[in-house]
């Protein structure tokens, strides 16, 4: 059955032979269609002017350019916190929750501006103005099945995947504002590219004190670089960046029991200490244990291979973590 796999290996230092490599064995993973319209419709429901011709509706008085500001401005404050909240979302769940919530506030905000009649002088502004809002909420919708399907994980990679309704909706009220100082100046924000960065193979992002004999070898063979933190109790010993299909071997492990936290992802943000896209967070179930004995001729310790992808033979289970509670 495929699945990760630790090995353990025991090394006498001071015959320089290796006594052997043993497994732990900890385990095999394992519509109809509808039509709407207005009931009893037809030519009789029209209203008819004389001479036959049909009666035009009736329109709303276009507001004042105050009571229009006003109008404006009670959506403005909403609209802009849910965006600025969505972009400044920390964790995984919280930038889930703010993109939703961002949808749902600049539908609420077109919906309410698209009853109102503005001044005539703004209405190409004021309709270019709604359209945007809806565009940008319609693109959200789709941006938080990314998110909860963790194609992205971060704010950025958010605001990149909004990049053409984001930039649309800040031209078109940057145009209102200009056309009689109406708040319409929502986005504040700026989508950047998208990027695939990555540290080198090998690289500590943290490193602690590593003067023990044993090493840790990590096999990175699967299709996305990972990240890899060994846990002690409550603190970290060290965190490395290993590159997809690639190995790398930490060394100087000191003696103790350790929790193995890794993340796979695509494109590794420094600033946050996370990847931006494709992210998946797991541990494996078991500790491993460095463990150091002296003989009147020896010196023998335990050294481990970890491999990050699934392999036949694979003796390792793993769980999936909270990405909220994910070491960093």
């Amino acid at each position: 059955m495929a699945a990760p796999r630790l090995i353990s290996c025991t090394l006498a230092l001071a015959t320089l032979t290796l006594a052997g490599c043993t497994s732990p064995q900890l385990g095999p993973v394992g519509g109809q269609p509808t039509a709407s319209g207005i009931a009893g419709a037809g030519a009789s429901a029209e209203a008819s002017a004389p001479g036959g011709e049909p009666a035009a509706s009736p329109s709303a008085s276009p507001l004042t350019a105050e009571a229009y500001r006003g109008e404006l401005d009670s959506r403005r404050k909403t609209v802009l916190d849910a965006i600025n909240a969505m972009a400044g979302a920390r964790t995984p769940k919280a930038l889930n929750q703010n993109v939703e919530r961002a949808e749902t506030a600049l539908n609420e905000a077109a919906d309410a501006l698209s009853a109102v009649t503005p001044p005539a002088e703004v209405r190409p502004q004021h309709d270019s103005y709604v359209t945007s809002l809806r565009d940008l909420a319609a693109r959200l919708g789709s941006t938080a099945g990314k998110v909860s399907g963790r194609d992205l994980c971060t704010s950025s990679a958010v605001l990149t995947d909004l990049g053409t309704p984001l930039k649309s909706l800040d031209t078109a009220g940057q145009a209102l504002q200009g056309a009689g100082d109406y708040p319409a100046d929502v986005v504040t924000v700026k989508s950047g590219a998208k990027q695939n960065r990555r540290l080198g193979n090998g690289a500590f992002i943290k490193s602690g004190s590593l003067t023990g004999r044993s090493y840790l070898e990590i096999d990175n063979g699967a299709s996305r670089d990972s990240v890899v933190t060994l846990m002690r109790g409550g603190s970290k010993v060290f965190t490395v960046y290993v590159r997809r299909k690639s190995k790398f071997k930490v060394r100087g492990v000191r003696d103790g029991s350790y929790k193995i936290f890794f993340t796979h992802g695509v494109d590794w943000d420094g600033k946050t200490r996370s990847f931006t896209r494709q992210c998946s967070f797991e541990r494996f179930q078991e500790s491993v244990k460095f463990k150091t004995t002296y003989t009147a001729t020896q010196i023998r310790w335990h050294d481990w291979t970890v491999t990050l992808h699934a392999i036949t033979g694979g003796n390792a289970k793993t769980d999936d973590v909270d990405p909220d509670s994910f070491p960093k």
